[in-house]
């Protein structure tokens, strides 16, 4: 599978034209859901160099400090990147980890925010919807690199993996799971119902709720999906990426419940 062109001196790579096909989707429909709210829409495009910026910052890191069990196999651990810190610029060859691109993209928005004194809950809530858009979309890179796949299976919607992609002790199996697939489609269902709650119950939301729900569905989707992958990211025995978005998922559900059960006995 072709991972990109060559345009005069430069290759250009699939995965990195996918996830700017994301991130300029997703300001599409953060202009659109500012528009709506009564806000400078302009915004959005300010704010998208810092949040893009945040986000390959902290996704970059997310990976260098807790690298998947294949990377870390094939020794990109966190010791080879603090002695070799050129490598931390080879983002195309994959090693860019979600959890940390939101911590990093909701950082420099809040940076940002603070900078042009706007009001930080109520553009992280217009960013929600947004950024599990441009999640969706992003996770076509995996498929390109042919990077995020579950265990082998025979179920018709199986994708085949090149051998020099497979990873070890897999290398005789052809077939996997699509996972980038599943999450692409969580993504976008979680995308979907954001869209639907910031508008059917705009008048019982309190501001951050939205991003609060996506802290919530998000996390939930890739505390199952995290069940299916061959190459989590581990400390010891235990799945980093699978606790952390459990403990998100359970912290944002009762943040949600207290904010409302404190305004109701108001």
């Amino acid at each position: 599978m072709p991972v990109g062109f060559q345009l005069g001196p430069f290759f250009i790579r699939f995965y990195g034209i996918i996830l700017m096909l994301g991130a300029v989707a997703a300001a599409f429909v953060a202009e659109r859901e500012a528009r709506r709210r009564g806000k400078n829409s302009e915004y959005v495009w300010d704010a998208l160099i810092w949040v893009l910026v945040g986000g390959i910052l902290g996704a970059r890191l997310w990976h260098v400090f807790l690298p998947s069990s294949a990377d870390a196999a094939r020794g990109l651990t966190t010791q080879f990147y603090l002695t070799h810190p050129l490598d931390l610029l080879s983002i195309w060859h994959g090693g860019l980890g979600i959890p940390g691109a939101v911590i990093g993209g909701v950082l420099a928005l809040f940076i940002f925010c603070r900078r042009k004194g706007l009001v930080f809950v109520e553009w992280v809530d217009i960013a929600a919807p947004a950024l599990a858009l441009g999640q969706a979309i992003g996770r076509w890179g995996n498929y390109v690199n042919q990077e995020l796949y579950g265990y082998p299976t025979n179920l018709p919607w199986r994708i085949f993996i090149d051998p020099k992609n497979r990873l070890k002790g897999y290398e005789e199996q052809a077939y996997y799971h699509p996972l980038f697939l599943y999450e692409s489609i969580w993504n976008f269902v979680n995308f979907l119902i954001l869209l639907v709650v910031g508008r059917r119950y705009a008048d019982r939301l309190i501001p951050g709720d939205l991003f609060l729900i996506y802290l919530v569905i998000y996390p939930l989707g890739r505390f199952i999906l995290e069940y299916l992958r061959l190459d989590a990211a581990r400390i010891g025995s235990i799945n980093a990426n699978q606790i952390f978005m459990l403990a998100v998922a359970l912290i944002s559900l009762a943040a949600l419940i207290l904010r409302h059960r404190k305004r109701a006995t108001i």
